[in-house]
C-alpha cells in the first residue's frame, strides 16, 4: 500500500526523528545472464538501495534538570544525537522496515535509521 501526497514541492517535507527519506534506485529489469525479470520479483527482495534525499534531526536526548546547580542555563530546547546519513548518500537498506509514499508520480521510501545497513558516500560526486 502506498500513500499518495498532493504537495507540489519536496523541499517542504520535514523528516522527523530518526527517519530518512530515500529515492529508490531504478530496479534492474534484466539479470547479468540476460533474463528479463517480471516487475514483482525485485520488489520482494529483502535488501534495496536508494539515494538519501532528507534526514531527520536524530535521536532526542532528554533535558537534564539539575536543581543543585542554579547557575546553569535551564533551556528546554531538545538536543539530538545526529544521524549518519547525509543528503546524496547511497543507502543499502532493509525494504520491510520502510513505508512507501508516492509524490508527483515518483516512489519514495521513509525508513528508520536502524534499517540502513550501509552507506556509500562519494564526496566529489556533486562538485
Amino acid at each position: 500500500m502506498t500513500l499518495q501526497i498532493d504537495e507540489k514541492d519536496i523541499n517542504k517535507f520535514i523528516v522527523v526523528g530518526d527517519r530518512v527519506l530515500i529515492k529508490p534506485k531504478n530496479l534492474q529489469e534484466m539479470t547479468k545472464s540476460g533474463l528479463y525479470l517480471p516487475p514483482g520479483v525485485q520488489e520482494k527482495e529483502k535488501i534495496h538501495s536508494g539515494y538519501v534525499l532528507k534526514v531527520g534531526p536524530g535521536y532526542p536526548i532528554p533535558a537534564i534538570q539539575d536543581a543543585d546547580e542554579p547557575w546553569k542555563d535551564k533551556s528546554d530546547e531538545v538536543k539530538y544525537v545526529p544521524l549518519q546519513p547525509k543528503e546524496g548518500d547511497l543507502a543499502i537498506y532493509l525494504q520491510k522496515s520502510g513505508y512507501e509514499i508516492e509524490f508527483n508520480n515518483e516512489r519514495y521510501v521513509i525508513i528508520p535509521h536502524s534499517a540502513i545497513l550501509m552507506l556509500i558516500r562519494d564526496e566529489g560526486l556533486f562538485k
